[in-house]
């Protein structure tokens, strides 16, 4: 594009800033908040999940099936979890929030770490520890929008 174009049209377009590339200005932690509970449902799952009687072939290949959806589920969804929580960590939150919540930055390093540590592993503490971190986000989030939205889980 020609320089003196460029130029002008930068003059007159304001500078917009978004989540994703476009500015639509649209964030809300709600969408790490049912992935964080989909974790945690997994995670039971695979803890309460029997296994067959070995002599059972049926019964094995049914409980390999049902385990490998179960892990394959909550890896993805810990993993998403990871990606929104980023987001709203590096496009939505700015300087003026880290002045006003000075241990930000440490409350989504550690929710970031609880997503990988639930995808490795499977506890159902750290899956809790994941939900009670992405509620104090979600508590963080409407402070700084100046309103009170509830905390409510969609799993109970």
């Amino acid at each position: 594009m020609n320089p003196v174009v460029a130029s002008s049209i930068a003059s007159v377009v304001p500078t917009a800033s978004a989540h994703c590339d476009g500015p639509c200005g649209i964030y809300d932690p709600a969408s790490a908040r049912v992935t964080a509970e989909a974790v945690r449902s997994m995670t039971k799952k695979i803890l309460e999940l029997a296994p067959p009687d070995p002599t059972d072939p049926e019964g094995v290949v049914r409980f390999h099936n049902t385990l490998s959806r179960y892990v394959s589920i909550k890896e993805e969804q810990a993993e998403q979890t990871k990606r929104d929580l980023l987001v709203l960590w590096t496009d939505y939150f700015k300087p003026p929030h880290l002045d006003a919540y000075p241990n930000l930055h440490d409350v989504f390093w550690k929710a970031a770490k609880l997503c990988s540590a639930c995808k490795v592993e499977v506890s159902l503490q750290h899956a809790d520890e994941l939900i009670s971190a992405v509620q104090e986000i979600h508590n963080i989030f409407w402070q700084t929008k100046g309103r009170q939205v509830d905390w409510v889980l969609a799993g109970g």
